[in-house]
C-alpha cells in the first residue's frame, strides 16, 4: 500500500482537499479549500476538484485520490444527493470524475469516510468489534466499521421514530430550528441512539460534526449500553479517510 494519497472532501459549502501520510492520518500539505458552486451541479463540482488537484501540484500526481461525497454509493454511482444538485441522484459520478480528471478515483460517502478516519487514526483507533460513527448536523450521518472494516452506505440517520424520519428531530439543524436547550435535544438524542442501540450492539459510538466541539454539553446527559465519545479529527476526517481507502483499494484508470 502506498503511504500517501489525495484526499477531497465535497460538502454543500465547502470543498477541501489535501496530502495525507495514510499511515499516520497526518495532512502533509496545507489543506486547500474552495467554495462548492452555487447549484452544486456534477462538472461544476469536478471542476473545483480538477483545481484542488492542480494546485496540489506534482507531488499529487502519481497519488491514488480518494473523493467523499454527501450520498449514498454503490458501484461509484451516486443513488442520493444532500446539499447538491438533484442531478446527482443515480448519477455515473465515479465515470465524471475519472474522465474529467483523466485518472483513477475511489469515490466513497463522506459519513463512511469520516468514520474510517477516526477508526484507523482517532477516537476508535484500536477498538474491535463493532463502532458506529455518528456526525449530528444538518441531518445525522452515519458509519459503521467492525474490527477495522468499513461497511458501506449504513443510512442510519434515517431511522423512524414516532413516525418520523427521526434526523429531522435529532439533527442539529433541528436544535437550532426548534430553538431547543441543549437538555431538551439531549432528550431527542437519547431516543435516536437508544433506538440504534436496540437494532445494533457497538462497543463504541463516536459522535462527529461541529457540535461534537461542544460534547461536553450534551454527551453526559445521554445514558446509553455502549460508551459514547467525541470525534477527534473534526474536520479533515473527511480528507483523512478518503487518502486512505483510496490508498488501500488503489483504483485503476
Amino acid at each position: 500500500m502506498a503511504n500517501k494519497a489525495v484526499g477531497i472532501d465535497i460538502g454543500g459549502t465547502g470543498i477541501k482537499g489535501a496530502i495525507v501520510d495514510v499511515e499516520t492520518g497526518e495532512l502533509v500539505t496545507d489543506r486547500i479549500k474552495k467554495s462548492t458552486p452555487k447549484g452544486g451541479e456534477p462538472d461544476d463540482i469536478v471542476g473545483v476538484v480538477k483545481e484542488i488537484l492542480d494546485e496540489l501540484g506534482d507531488d499529487a500526481r502519481d497519488l491514488h485520490v480518494g473523493v467523499c461525497f454527501p450520498a449514498a454509493i454503490m458501484d461509484g454511482k451516486t443513488l442520493s444527493a444532500a446539499n447538491v444538485s438533484k442531478k446527482w441522484i443515480d448519477f455515473e459520478a465515479e465515470k465524471l470524475f475519472e474522465s474529467t480528471l483523466g485518472r483513477a478515483i475511489h469515490f466513497v460517502n463522506d459519513a463512511d469516510a469520516a468514520g474510517y478516519a477516526e477508526a484507523r487514526y482517532g477516537a476508535a483507533k484500536g477498538v474491535d468489534g463493532l463502532v458506529i460513527m455518528t456526525t449530528l448536523g444538518t441531518g445525522i450521518g452515519t458509519a459503521l466499521i467492525n474490527d477495522g472494516v468499513l461497511i458501506v452506505n449504513a443510512e442510519l440517520g434515517h431511522l423512524e421514530i414516532d413516525g418520523k424520519d427521526y434526523e429531522t428531530k435529532a439533527s442539529f439543524a433541528a436544535k437550532e430550528r426548534d430553538e431547543l436547550s441543549w437538555k431538551h435535544w439531549a432528550k431527542r438524542l437519547q431516543k435516536y441512539y437508544s433506538r440504534l442501540e436496540a437494532l445494533l450492539y457497538p462497543k463504541l459510538i463516536v459522535v462527529g460534526g461541529g457540535v461534537s466541539k461542544q460534547y461536553h454539553e450534551f454527551l453526559p446527559l445521554l445514558s446509553l449500553r455502549a460508551e459514547i465519545v467525541p470525534a477527534k479529527l473534526r474536520n479533515n476526517a473527511g480528507i483523512m479517510g478518503a487518502a486512505a481507502l483510496a490508498a488501500e483499494s488503489q483504483p485503476e484508470f
